[in-house]
């Protein structure tokens, strides 16, 4: 069993890479089985459809980004800049282990949620959102950010300049997702952040 499994997540990784890569509706069962150096109807042996591939790509990715996430949102300790970090950072490690899960989820979320099988997919989104906009609001609201700060549109910036890093990134490069994130946030933050007075003057 242990063997299959392990043959099931390569199937899984190779039918990712193809999703992202050609879109869900040209992507056939025989392209995922060629690709895997299988014939198509060996592919069933593992999965019934090629929906049921890609319903198990997006449920583990998701699933294991609000495992990181909970974590995140659950510590009291952290305040509204240094969650925002922990999310930022969180999100391009999930980009690292689940980039073209990520690239799918992008792309075709919105048109998938429209399947009664994917449904799930509305929820995700929603939930992200809240989680975005509850740290930047509270971040307004402390005084961690600054109270002009339009949180709407915050969110969306974010959103898109994180995620869209999944067209381009790839694992074992120059830089670890950790590294990149701080790199972000570096350019983030202080275009978000309360504005030191003394330090405004100096350059005034």
């Amino acid at each position: 069993m242990p063997e299959r499994a392990a043959r099931r997540a390569e199937l899984l990784a190779v039918a990712a890479g193809v999703f992202a890569e050609l879109g869900y509706s040209a992507t056939t069962v025989r392209v995922i089985a060629e690709r895997a150096g299988l014939l198509a109807g060996s592919l069933y042996y593992h999965f019934d459809s090629k929906e049921s591939m890609l319903e198990e790509i997006l449920r583990t990715f998701l699933d294991e980004l609000w495992t990181g996430y909970d974590a995140v949102l659950g510590d009291a300790a952290l305040g509204p800049r240094e969650t925002l970090r922990a999310l930022v950072t969180e999100s391009f490690r999930e980009i690292d282990r689940h980039g073209p899960a990520v690239a799918v989820f992008q792309k075709e979320a919105r048109q998938l949620a429209a399947q009664s099988r994917f449904t799930f997919l509305t929820d995700a989104q929603r939930n992200f959102e809240d989680a975005w906009r509850t740290t930047l609001e509270r971040g307004v609201t402390e005084g961690a950010f600054r109270p002009d700060l339009d949180v709407r549109l915050a969110y969306r910036f974010l959103r898109d300049t994180v995620w869209v890093a999944a067209s381009w990134y790839r694992p074992g490069g120059r830089q670890a997702p950790d590294g990149i994130a701080d790199q972000y946030l570096s350019m983030v933050l202080d275009g978000i952040s309360v504005r030191d007075n003394n330090h405004t003057n100096m350059r005034s």
